[in-house]
């Protein structure tokens, strides 16, 4: 195996740190938006947000930490992911991805669909016409609670605009 294909564990570990950390800082100014603090009513709706936000954040900076600090930790391990591992990977976030860039144009029920109809049969965990009925499914389930029993509507995306849904 080449090494130069393979990721290390340092490299990882602060590469996760980073992703972690920027998550966090969106959920803080996102949550200032919607006001942090007390208000006559109550909670206003960005403190838990707000909080959870600065709580990723200190783990991002406490994990990017560990990652940089030379110790005898893991971050020394010099391959964490080997190509084999990393195709494994892929082949969860790349269908992942997908789906959630497919949300704005198909919409939440037909993405949703595609998304276990490709995870069950493409790789063949399941037959097809199984995999088919799993996508019915999953579509109809997302209707009838999201839509029907709590009354929100999921995105229907742009297909649905465009046949006049």
């Amino acid at each position: 195996m080449d090494i130069t294909l393979m990721i290390s564990r340092r490299a990882l570990e602060l590469a996760t740190a980073f992703l972690t950390g920027s998550f966090g800082v969106t959920v803080v100014i996102s949550s200032l938006d919607n006001g942090i603090g007390w208000s006559s009513a109550g909670v206003e709706a960005g403190t838990f947000p707000f909080l959870t936000g600065i709580i990723i954040v200190l783990g991002s900076l406490y994990n990017l930490a560990r990652g940089v600090l030379p110790a005898a930790t893991l971050a020394n391990v010099p391959v964490a992911i080997t190509p084999i591992e990393l195709r494994r990977l892929a082949g969860l976030f790349v269908p992942a991805a997908i789906f959630v860039a497919a949300i704005p144009l198909a919409g939440m029920y037909v993405a949703s669909s595609l998304y276990v109809f490709a995870v069950l049969a493409i790789p063949r965990h399941q037959s097809v016409p199984r995999a088919l009925a799993m996508a019915a499914a999953t579509a109809l389930a997302l209707y009838v609670v999201f839509e029907r029993m709590f009354q929100v509507s999921l995105p229907h995306g742009a297909l649905a605009a465009a046949l006049g849904f």
